[in-house]
């Protein structure tokens, strides 16, 4: 700047002040010229600078806003920061409304939102404190979820949860209280139906093969078909051996 130029703005041409305009962008950049409550989320704010859409804000955040109000660039790059993180958060919310996830579907799928690595780790360590996000709850959930609407084996159950991220460590506890003898018992009851009519070794093949499908161990497989067919053959349900060679 020359010597014993002014300093005051106010007293300065956009020609003559060029240090002073530049230092003067620095502090204040861009003007608040709007905010406009979503009308698909009253939940949040877009905040208009110098007439052109920057970013949206959370309501909380907008009230410390006002339209008029200069934001040099250091405070619209904290408020854009702060935009992306609270926008990955409600993403990660509405993929946990459908059902339970692991971490590692959370981070995969911020990954596959192209969510910046230090946004995601902000955001999976918010819910981590809040209990949304629970490895062992969700393997537990899992095991449950399954034993209620497709019984399976520990193999299966496992080969899922590692599908899912979740550590042997953590697929191990959830499977403790699991009852294999049980489970296979449920899951082929359901499928002896649709096998009624057939000889004993049709049927003792078919639901071998789907116990096995569903990741039974084959000693708890022998030990459910042989009681189905105990059982099948006291009600009639199984055609006899002679009738299939008559």
């Amino acid at each position: 700047m020359p010597r014993g130029f002014p300093l005051r703005p106010e007293r300065c041409t956009q020609v003559l002040c060029p240090y002073l305009r530049g230092e003067a962008r620095a502090v204040a950049a861009f003007e608040i010229t709007a905010l406009q409550v979503q009308q698909r989320n009253k939940e949040r704010v877009n905040v208009y600078l110098d007439s052109a859409f920057a970013f949206s804000v959370t309501t909380l955040q907008a009230a410390r806003l006002k339209v008029g109000q200069r934001l040099s660039e250091a405070q619209t790059a904290e408020l854009r920061a702060q935009a992306d993180v609270e926008k990955a958060y409600e993403r990660a919310l509405r993929f946990l409304t459908y059902r339970p996830r692991s971490e590692a579907e959370v981070a995969r799928y911020f990954k596959s939102k192209g969510v910046e690595l230090a946004v995601q780790e902000e955001i999976l360590g918010r819910l981590r404190r809040l209990g949304l996000l629970d490895d062992e709850a969700f393997a537990r959930f899992w095991v449950e979820s399954r034993e209620h609407s497709r019984p399976s084996g520990a193999l299966a159950l496992k080969s899922e949860l590692r599908q899912k991220g979740v550590s042997d460590e953590v697929i191990q506890r959830a499977l403790e209280s699991l009852d294999q003898e049980r489970s296979a018992y449920r899951a082929a009851q359901k499928q002896a139906r649709r096998y009624r009519g057939l000889t004993e070794q049709e049927f003792r093949n078919k639901v071998s093969a789907f116990l096995a499908r569903r990741g039974f161990p084959y000693s708890v497989a022998k030990a459910t078909v042989k009681r189905l067919i105990q059982e099948g053959a006291a009600e009639g349900k199984l055609r006899e051996e002679s009738e299939e060679n008559a």
